[in-house]
């Protein structure tokens, strides 16, 4: 039974259109279950309704005729429960609804089981038999796990079905992901496909059809002679046998076999790339499904010809856009900062990434220069997006394809509203952070990009709360020498002198990884990360301190943060080093003061560690986005659990309260960098439970000063006070949003879709 599930999957995740998807399905299910019926009913939420989209034994005509109320009928009760039915005697059953177009007055058997994808319903799938009797166990089992497997490979054939035309289904889809930089964007989807990658290959109509045929025979020869010269090579070290796969090869490549069909896809309107993918792809799934294991092998073989023919062709000419449509939005398995870079800026709208995470270096980037991007994005139809017109919020990570003009029209009147408080902000950008009732709130700014601009910020902020050193250790090929790191913080700490700058040692692993210096763990985020690496390098670490401090030379504007911190052996450790690095420093002649160090509250143990934390250190900075994954134990870039990830969980808010009446108890200074400090609200609250300083973004930096600059003190503490008191999330996001619509400050808060 598993190989049967595993080739039905695959044959639908094959499928070109949505109704060569369902159609696949029912029958392959009926088959493998032995029975009479096979339906699909898909749920519109819209409409709260169920519509038969396909069927195998009930009459075709009524296909797309019937609709079912959701709770109205077996089928209906079994997407209003989300959970199986099976009956001996449907008709029996109080539910049971008879529709005369169906021919089921046949079929008393009956076993519905819910197909669900995050959380989200998207049809029933029912099997019928004409026999009285109940179906066993195993049939359910079979059933149950068909559906949860096709749950996302049936979000996407949908898609895929549907993109090009507008369908039952309204054309409309909403896709969910990671909110990794907040705005929103309407415009063109561009997909960047990766190379020799069959699957993302985008649908193309060429322009010179002779053209198309001719690079594919250039590229199909010099597969045809690497693959010779191969087999020339590896003649003496390999056996006959093994050596006669190179002329199966060279036989598949001949023109009466693949060339010859990718050449008829090109003269019915496909560009040459895509063509070749159409016809691999065919060809592999033909051959994954024959019961002969030879021929399933070749399957491989053809996969790997293909590839190979798509990387030469690919080689000739990288499918880039030679002029980007004028709202650009980027779209790829996964972006790097070389395909951001290529897109003007002017023309890019914003980015969509299937692979990916909010801490990403493209997604540090996209915040840093205003960029509405969403990240892990799953089950994106990538080739049949391209050209695509597409809605993108990256306050709530949510990509929508074929937007309604409805939805469509409501966007652009909330993008227009965004760009108009953002300007009329500005206007006070450079007035203090101070509250009506005389309570000075330190805004801060996190940094560690060349994009983030210096001198339009230093009037408005009290220092730079983050520096991000990872950044350019993320951009260089190998580890940055001494001297590089030295140039580089000296210019950061110039520029914002006599300001303090917050500068965090190398913060790597979990999401954050290193081209030259790979970290591969089951679970990177309880790994080795943070303090916990460069510890274990301490010759990285020591050239990192060593350049830290020559920069600061004469400036004395340098804090150092620690990141990562579980244990107070870490901290002794890590200010061992920082001796030793002042220490070096001075038997080469150069004095050096010793700067403050602080370090990072991210990991829940340090909550319970404060007081033989601050007898070490200076101060004390809580990084909020991890401190809230790990309280809550969610992988905050794990969409399917991205919801679950809010800093405005009672449990927390209650954490973070304690921790700062604790500090100032111990008379510690005590800051928060994260996304919680950058938005509005929770700013408000951050401000009433005591914490000495904000440090965020310095987009967000606009909303948070006219929040602070309209709301007293005391009413941020009276709202604390009152927050602490609810039970749940949402009961905290309903409660901030209703008093700051109360404070007349309804508009700082994101923009609403509904």
């Amino acid at each position: 039974m598993l190989e049967v599930l595993r080739r039905i999957i695959l044959e639908v995740n094959g499928a070109r259109n949505l109704e060569v998807a369902l159609s696949t399905m029912v029958r392959r299910i009926r088959k493998a279950m032995l029975t009479d019926v096979c339906s699909f009913y898909l749920y519109e939420p819209e409409h709260e309704q169920l519509v038969l989209m396909e069927t195998i034994g009930l009459r075709t005509q009524s296909v797309g005729h019937v609709i079912l109320p959701l709770g109205e009928g077996l089928v209906g009760l079994v997407a209003k429960r989300e959970e199986p039915l099976n009956l001996e005697d449907a008709q029996a059953h109080p539910r049971f609804c008879y529709f005369a177009s169906t021919g089921e007055e046949r079929y008393f058997s009956f076993l519905g089981v819910p197909i669900i994808h995050q959380r989200r319903m998207l049809g029933v799938l029912v099997v019928q038999q004409a026999d009285k009797r109940r179906y066993n166990e195993s049939d359910e089992a079979f059933l149950v796990t068909m559906a949860a497997q096709l749950g996302g490979v049936l979000a996407h054939a949908i898609v895929t079905g549907n993109l090009n035309r507008p369908g039952a289904l309204g054309g409309q889809v909403t896709f969910h992901g990671v909110a990794a930089s907040p705005g929103m964007a309407i415009g063109e989807g561009v997909v960047i496909a990766p190379l020799a990658d069959l699957d993302s290959v985008p649908d193309l109509i060429p322009t010179d059809q002779e053209f198309e045929i001719a690079r594919l025979k250039d590229a199909i020869d010099h597969v045809r002679e690497d693959i010779r010269a191969a087999g020339e090579r590896l003649a003496s070290r390999i056996s006959t046998q093994e050596l006669a796969l190179f002329e199966v090869y060279q036989q598949m490549l001949g023109e009466a076999a693949l060339y010859q069909e990718v050449v008829k896809r090109i003269r019915e309107g496909q560009w040459a790339p895509g063509a070749l993918a159409d016809v691999v792809r065919r060809h592999v799934q033909y051959l994954e499904r024959v019961d002969d294991d030879y021929l399933s092998e070749r399957a491989a073989d053809v996969r790997d010809l293909g590839r190979r023919v798509l990387a030469n062709l690919q080689e000739e000419t990288v499918d880039r856009p030679a002029v980007y449509p004028e709202s650009t939005i980027l779209v790829g398995d996964e972006i790097s900062v070389a395909m951001l870079g290529e897109v003007p800026r002017e023309r890019l709208g914003g980015l969509v990434s299937v692979n990916g995470s909010s801490n990403s270096h493209v997604a540090i980037i996209a915040r840093a220069m205003g960029i509405p991007t969403v990240m892990g994005v799953s089950d994106l139809p990538l080739p049949r997006l391209n050209g695509a017109n597409v809605v993108l919020d990256g306050h709530r990570g949510r990509l929508i394809v074929r937007p309604g003009e409805d939805l469509e029209t409501r966007y652009r009147a909330l993008i227009k509203e965004e760009r108009a408080i953002s300007e009329l902000l500005e206007h006070e950008q450079d007035l203090p952070s101070c509250t009506p009732d005389g309570h000075e709130m330190p805004l801060l700014v996190n940094t560690g990009l060349a994009v983030d601009a210096v001198a339009s910020l230093k009037p408005r902020i009290s220092g730079v709360g983050l520096y991000r050193t990872e950044v350019s250790f993320m951009v260089a090929e190998r580890f940055p020498s001494e001297q590089e790191q030295m140039r580089l913080y000296r210019d950061q700490l110039e520029s914002f002198s006599p300001l303090p700058v917050v500068m965090r040692t190398l913060d790597i692993g979990g999401d954050k990884d290193l081209p030259y210096f790979p970290i591969n763990e089951a679970n990177p985020f309880l790994g080795w990360r943070g303090i916990r690496v460069t510890l274990d390098h301490p010759e990285v670490m020591m050239v990192q301190l060593r350049a830290m401090l020559q920069a600061s030379q004469g400036l004395n504007n340098l804090r150092i943060l620690l990141p990562m911190v579980t244990n107070v052996e870490e901290v002794d450790d890590a200010l061992r080093l920082l001796d030793r690095a002042v220490v070096e420093l001075a038997e080469d002649g150069i004095e050096v003061d010793r700067p403050r160090v602080g370090v990072m509250l991210e990991v829940p143990a340090t909550l319970y560690q404060l007081g033989p934390l601050s007898q070490r250190v200076d101060f004390f900075s809580v990084g909020s986005n991890d401190l809230t994954q790990y309280l809550l134990a969610v992988d905050r870039n794990n969409s399917r659990v991205a919801d679950l990830h809010d800093a405005c969980h009672p449990a927390v808010l209650s954490a973070l309260s304690r921790l700062a009446i604790e500090a100032r108890a111990l008379e510690m200074p005590v800051s928060v960098c994260g996304e919680l400090a950058g938005d509005p609200a929770g700013a408000l609250l951050l401000m009433g439970m005591g914490f000495d300083a904000l440090s965020m973004n310095a987009l967000s930096l606009p909303r948070v000063r006219a929040a602070i600059r309209r709301v007293s003190l005391a009413a941020a503490q009276q709202l604390v006070d009152d927050t602490l008191m609810l039970d749940s999330p949402q009961e905290v996001r309903l409660l901030l949003e209703a008093r700051l619509q109360g404070w007349e400050l309804g508009h700082l808060l994101p923009p609403s879709t509904d």
